[in-house]
């Protein structure tokens, strides 16, 4: 039986169904981040750092329209990236 979570949708909570494991995919994230996520998700809405890690890019990406990375953005992402190890 799929988990369920809850996650906000406006001024009302709407139930989720954890997708079938085929749908899924794997990310990392560093574990300190982790750690923090899950203190200040406590008593949260999410079931989880996963939950919430989902909602919060599927609400990065239904922005539409939005100005895309200026290439300032980008250059300063990249740069923060680099320096954390993640890209050479």
């Amino acid at each position: 039986m799929p988990e369920r979570g809850y996650v906000p949708a406006g001024p009302v909570l709407r139930a989720m169904k954890t997708p079938p494991a085929a749908a899924v995919r794997t990310v990392q994230i560093p574990e300190d981040v982790a750690r923090r996520l899950e203190a200040r998700l406590e008593g949260s809405a999410f079931a989880s750092v996963d939950a919430f890690v989902a909602f919060v890019l599927g609400r990065l990406l239904e922005e539409q329209g939005g100005p895309g990375f200026s290439e300032e953005d980008e250059r300063a992402l990249k740069e923060r990236l680099r320096s954390l190890g993640y890209i050479d």
